[in-house]
């Protein structure tokens, strides 16, 4: 570890010093570290999964831009669970070192696209909330279907160029400049300017979603105080809000497991870490993947068209597990009368 500190930035660009940022030592860490990866990695491709499979298999829902978002937030985090997963497990728990600067800043962007591109879902979610709610009677002509796909679009573009501007030159290595100590061959500048977008974008959704709750409380408010009979205006004010309080339980998940990665990061800027404090930033970004994990489950259980979807697909399934169990007893059956039918045949004549 002594030659980790005293190498000057040039020297940090070989592919012999990535290993400085291999920090886990024991074997019972690597076990640790590829259990957790395993576990939150394979849950959150399935559940991910299966919340796309809900959403795309009902006319009702793959329409609405709501879905949509949430749909492009489920297909962001699994990829980010995919690319998350081989990268970090092979770097860390199998200490693979026999690839270029290209190949591990590729890597890099990949896992940092699909973690944006999970939290600019978000934003758009509370965006889509903040106008149903705040605008309720130009919504529909406001949040399109063709808009909705056009901003996933741009978002998707834009998280993209973001996370690989380090492959595109903007390195330590090109710019002999200082590197960061949690992420070889990454500029600290770059490290800098992605943790200030990330901390814009979770603003702007707490800023959205503040505004959100406060008039679904205001709704509450008058509705109790004028005794107003439900209609369907309400109803669908109702359905906002639910969904509003939902998506509040995601961003709060989000935050939680989020905050010490960011938190960490920005101590990275200012200070030297040990090796202790670098230890717990591998084992936070794990908490990365629970976020991931989560996420589909909030929706199972507070989106009532989900949900009832989902009971569908369950009772769809136990019908024909249930069918095929009787299937095999049926043929035998079919079979056992077809050959008494043949013997009495066969007496007769």
């Amino acid at each position: 570890m002594d030659i980790c500190k005293t190498h000057e930035n040039a020297s940090k660009c070989s592919a012999n010093t990535m290993e400085c940022f291999m920090v886990l030592s024991t074997q019972a860490q690597k076990i640790s570290i590829a259990t957790l990866c395993g576990l939150f990695g394979t849950l959150c491709i399935f559940e991910n999964s299966l919340v796309l499979y809900l959403i795309f298999s009902s006319p009702g829902t793959r329409r609405k831009p709501s879905y949509i978002f949430i749909s492009s937030l489920a297909l962001a985090d699994i990829l980010a669970s995919i690319t998350f997963v081989c990268s970090f497990v092979n770097f860390h728990v199998f200490n693979e070192t026999d690839f270029s600067k290209e190949m591990y800043l590729l890597q890099l962007g990949g896992v940092n696209t699909a973690f944006s591109a999970s939290l600019s879902s978000l934003l758009l979610t509370a965006l889509d909330r903040y106008i149903s709610i705040s605008r309720p009677s130009e919504y529909k002509l406001l949040m399109t279907g063709k808009r909705a796909w056009v901003a996933l679009g741009v978002l998707w573009v834009t998280c993209a160029i973001i996370a690989s501007l380090p492959l595109l030159g903007w390195n330590c290595c090109t710019l002999n400049s200082t590197c960061s100590e949690l992420f070889p061959f990454v500029d600290e500048n770059y490290l800098s300017s992605w943790i200030f977008f990330i901390m814009v974008l979770l603003g702007c959704i707490v800023y959205a979603y503040t505004h959100v709750l406060w008039r679904a409380h205001q709704h509450v408010a008058y509705m109790e105080k004028h005794q107003v009979q439900v209609g369907k205006q309400n109803t669908r004010m109702r359905m906002d809000v639910m969904l509003a309080k939902t998506l509040v339980m995601v961003l709060t998940v989000l935050v939680l497991c989020w905050s010490p990665v960011l938190v960490l990061m920005i101590y990275s800027i200012f200070a030297k870490l040990s090796n202790y404090l670098r230890k717990v930033f591998a084992f936070c970004s794990t908490l990365c993947l629970l976020n991931s994990m989560v996420n589909p489950i909030i929706y199972a259980l507070r989106s009532k068209e989900l949900y009832s979807s989902l009971r569908m697909v369950f009772s769809r399934f136990r019908r024909q597990l249930k069918a095929s169990e009787e299937s095999p007893e049926a043929e035998s059956t079919h079979k056992s009368s077809m050959i008494e039918t043949v013997c009495e045949d066969m007496r007769v004549t």
